[in-house]
């Protein structure tokens, strides 16, 4: 099990951009993959973003690729989620995740951080 602690969630105006952080316990992540999903209210939780342990390899969301890049450093045992143009519909509770196996199953990601908010305004 591994603890995970999310930051740098806020309000931002439609077209800006925020950086969200995910800092894990373990003494190293690397053997991890590490995603992002957000919940909006009164929506289910969604995989948006994903990266595999080495970082090689990511995936992600049709509503925020392009837009979103997700990104780790393994000797700091970070995880980064940079969004850009963002949209009012992007507000939402997002949360980090880490797991084992693939990358599009969400079912893989099994330790969760508490969320941070981002909302959006137009």
């Amino acid at each position: 099990q591994v603890q995970l602690v999310e930051s740098g969630g806020g309000l931002v105006q439609a077209g800006g951009s925020l950086r969200i952080s995910c800092s894990a316990s373990r003494r190293t992540i690397s053997s991890l993959a590490m995603a992002w999903f957000r919940q909006a209210p009164g929506k289910e939780r969604d995989l948006i973003a994903a990266i595999s342990g080495s970082g090689s390899s990511t995936r992600y969301a049709d509503s925020v690729r392009g837009r979103f890049t997700i990104s780790r450093d393994n000797a700091k045992n970070t995880v980064s989620l940079q969004m850009n143009s963002l949209e009012p519909e992007d507000t939402a509770v997002y949360y980090c995740a880490a797991g084992l196996g693939p990358l599009i199953i969400p079912e893989t990601f099994r330790s969760w951080g508490q969320g941070t908010q981002v909302t959006v305004s137009s």
